[in-house]
């Protein structure tokens, strides 16, 4: 027997947003939830909720420790890892609780537990249990991508899920396979924590998508606090006398090094979850790494279904999939028609120093347009001078003529707060960096490293000839 539905909803992240404004502004419609993990979603359960919970007792030790650049005389007498794992998951839990009481609760809400996955067309399969849908949301999220290692499996290993959701107590050494986002925050609260790390990285550098000498600056900075293997490749796991080797070959050299610790987490990326939900079956067309192909309306390539987040591959940040979840309101609820606009998603990394970044990098940017650059260092203002930081900068990226922002890159302590200024002025109508000029910023506030950013435009050429 089926069981048909106005709307079917995969997942409880971002998807619930829409579940709500549907529920509220039409009283006669039904909808099913379908989720296959814990309730909440991966930014709640597994990702950035959690994360910075751990990550912000990571950054008052690294801060903690640059006290007595101040003449402060501390010391930290103990760490208790224990009891933040326990305070991160008690809170995931008691969140995730409330969500789905709230789900159960509701009358015109039906939450489904368990994989749903298309048996023909909108119609979905849980269990034993056949729904069928006139409109369907697919937020069907992702899951970490497990690169094919030989003997990887039998070693054993953590992904973030696990992470998050299972360990009580840090192991005292870690190999991180993965150089991205994911490896580098949990590398780095580890490590503060008093684990020994090491980062395996296939790309020259760490977070490869960020402006290199962001990243350079990075590694160098988390080399204080890490090992990191870049330019390696993980080839080979396996277990010797009670502890876990990954062997990891040279990519320049071809030379391969082991490396002994107690634990594994393979941190290398994302998968699409379309294998286990098969939207094909109801003529939702993947491309060939699984994710489900959205037109600029995010609608798929069947009528009446959207996919939004980070099923359809694209910038997986819970901040994007809210923003797309809007999109998806007004198109299919309302009848609008509204496109998406990815030119400018933030996007930070929570370690010590921090980094944010939005928009195009100077790469990107000069292959479409006439360009100006700026720099301004955290040193070179009042605030950043007391603050005792060094090599920490701004810059910012405008198209010549018409001084619109095309991309805005920060690392150094509050990164993240900074660029939001810029990110707000990439969304004015046209774009301008004018504002800036115009207003003011107060003094001395850290805000005025990037008020500099902007007063120090030249020519890229120019900036190669100079160095800081």
């Amino acid at each position: 027997m089926v069981k048909f539905y106005d709307v079917i909803a995969f997942g409880t992240g971002s998807a619930l947003n829409i579940v709500s404004s549907i529920i509220s502004h039409w009283p006669e419609i039904r909808v099913a939830v379908v989720e296959k993990d814990i309730v909440g979603g991966i930014c709640l359960t597994r990702g950035c909720i959690p994360s910075k919970m751990v990550l912000y007792p990571a950054e008052l030790l690294a801060e903690i420790r640059r006290a007595h650049l101040f003449g402060i005389d501390v010391k930290v007498n103990g760490v208790d890892s224990k009891f933040i794992l326990r305070c991160m998951r008690e809170m995931v839990f008691r969140e995730s609780r409330k969500i789905e009481e709230s789900l159960k609760a509701h009358p015109r809400i039906d939450l489904y537990k368990g994989v749903g996955e298309f048996v023909d067309e909108y119609t979905v399969k849980i269990g034993d249990e056949l729904i069928k849908g006139e409109k369907i949301l697919l937020c069907t999220g992702s899951r970490p991508f497990i690169p094919l290692i030989p003997g990887l499996e039998e070693a054993g290993y953590l992904t973030s899920k696990s992470f998050f959701l299972e360990v009580e107590e840090l192991p005292k050494s870690i190999v991180i396979i993965g150089g991205g986002y994911v490896a580098v925050e949990l590398g780095f609260f580890m490590s503060m924590m008093g684990s020994k790390v090491t980062i395996i990285g296939k790309r020259p550098r760490l977070v490869p998508r960020e402006e290199p000498e962001i990243s350079e600056l990075l590694g160098r900075e988390l080399l204080r606090h890490v090992n990191l293997l870049l330019n390696h490749m993980a080839v080979e796991a396996f277990k010797r006398n009670g502890r876990k080797v990954v062997v990891a070959e040279n990519l320049e050299t071809g030379g391969n090094v082991e490396v002994e610790a107690d634990e594994i987490l393979v941190a290398a990326g994302r998968h699409s979850n379309s294998d286990l939900t098969k939207p094909e079956k109801t003529g939702v067309k993947v491309d060939e790494k699984g994710w489900i192909i959205t037109n600029e309306y995010l609608e798929t390539t069947k009528s009446n279904i959207w996919a939004f987040g980070d099923a359809n591959g694209k910038f997986m940040f819970k901040h994007k999939a809210n923003y797309e979840s809007r999109i998806v309101f007004y198109n299919a609820f309302l009848g609008k028609k509204v496109k998406v606009d990815y030119h400018a998603i933030p996007h930070a990394i929570f370690v010590y120093p921090e980094v944010a970044s939005v928009g195009l990098r100077e790469e990107e940017a000069a292959e479409k347009y006439d360009i100006l650059v700026g720099y301004n260092w955290y040193e070179s203002t009042a605030k950043g001078e007391a603050m005792m930081v060094k090599d920490y900068f701004v810059k910012v990226i405008v198209e010549k003529d018409s001084y619109r922002i095309l991309g805005a890159h920060i690392i150094g302590p509050y990164a993240s707060i900074l660029l939001q200024e810029i990110v707000n002025l990439m969304y004015t109508h046209d774009q301008s960096v004018m504002p800036i000029y115009n207003g003011m910023h107060i003094h001395p506030a850290l805000s005025e490293v990037v008020e500099g950013a902007f007063y120090n435009l030249h020519d890229p050429e120019a900036w190669k000839k100079h160095s800081h």
